[in-house]
């Protein structure tokens, strides 16, 4: 790795929330997800983006042929809280209003700063997508992320996920109610999950991500779903090479 790129990439890691931030005060490339803009074009689209393209720990990832480990499992604190759900051009994201939810993962508390989702679903498991994947962003003070991932099916409806598509702005902007949301209700019984380090899977595509993806997926409304695809019929990154990082498989 050469010094240019490996204090871009630094720079990113110390704050990619706060980058996030200064783009949207003042102004920032338009990306997309197909065409013009798309994937294959990120790393070219502004100097802050660079890591989609040079980055070798970029995610969504495939989880197939993980490694089993009896690593200790994520610690999930999470109750109901009142969320501002948004629509921020590229996705539904509903942002927390209080620091009332948190994970701990090796010893390290991180806060819950929002949740959002993709269609299809960005991580695969042996070349296999599911309709939709939802995100939780935790982020820590000092810097570095833990996000929790969770498979989405169709079937039976999902409290909280109606809950976000009822309040789901269907053009970019923010929805006047702010639902109380229980996310826990969006976390599957069994625990089994994936767990690697990666990166964002939006641009500026910042390396700091513990990823930490649930094996089972829960069910949600048909209805949710299509309502959330009438809005954004695709949203989902290219699979990206795993290279030489560990894949691990956890109870």
């Amino acid at each position: 790795m050469s010094v240019t790129r490996r204090s871009f990439l630094s720079g990113l890691a110390a704050c990619p929330l706060c980058a996030a931030v200064a783009r949207a005060e003042t102004g920032h490339p338009h990306w997309t997800y197909e065409g013009h803009g798309g994937p294959k074009e990120w790393g070219a689209l502004s100097a802050d983006f660079q890591a989609c393209a040079l980055g070798s720990q970029q995610s969504p990832v495939d989880l197939d042929g993980a490694v089993e480990t009896a690593q200790k499992p994520l610690a999930i604190t999470w109750t109901a809280q009142p969320f501002k759900v948004v629509n921020n051009g590229h996705t539904i994201q509903a942002d927390a209003l209080t620091g009332a939810n948190s994970v701990a993962l090796a010893g390290k508390a991180y806060e819950l700063k929002q949740f959002h989702f993709h269609a299809p679903s960005e991580h695969a498991i042996g070349g296999v997508r599911t309709a939709m994947e939802v995100h939780f962003v935790h982020a820590r003070p000092e810097g570095g992320l833990a996000v929790v991932g969770v498979f989405m099916t169709p079937g039976v409806s999902n409290a909280a996920f109606a809950a976000v598509m009822a309040a789901a702005p269907k053009a970019e902007g923010v929805a006047a109610a702010q639902p109380v949301i229980d996310i826990s209700t969006l976390l599957p019984a069994s625990r089994r999950l994936y767990r690697y380090e990666g990166s964002l899977t939006t641009p500026p595509c910042a390396e700091v991500v513990d990823w930490n993806v649930f094996a089972a997926p829960m069910a949600v409304a048909q209805a949710d779903i299509d309502a959330f695809r009438a809005i954004f019929p695709m949203n989902a990154r290219p699979l990206q090479a795993i290279n030489r990082r560990f894949l691990l498989q956890m109870n």
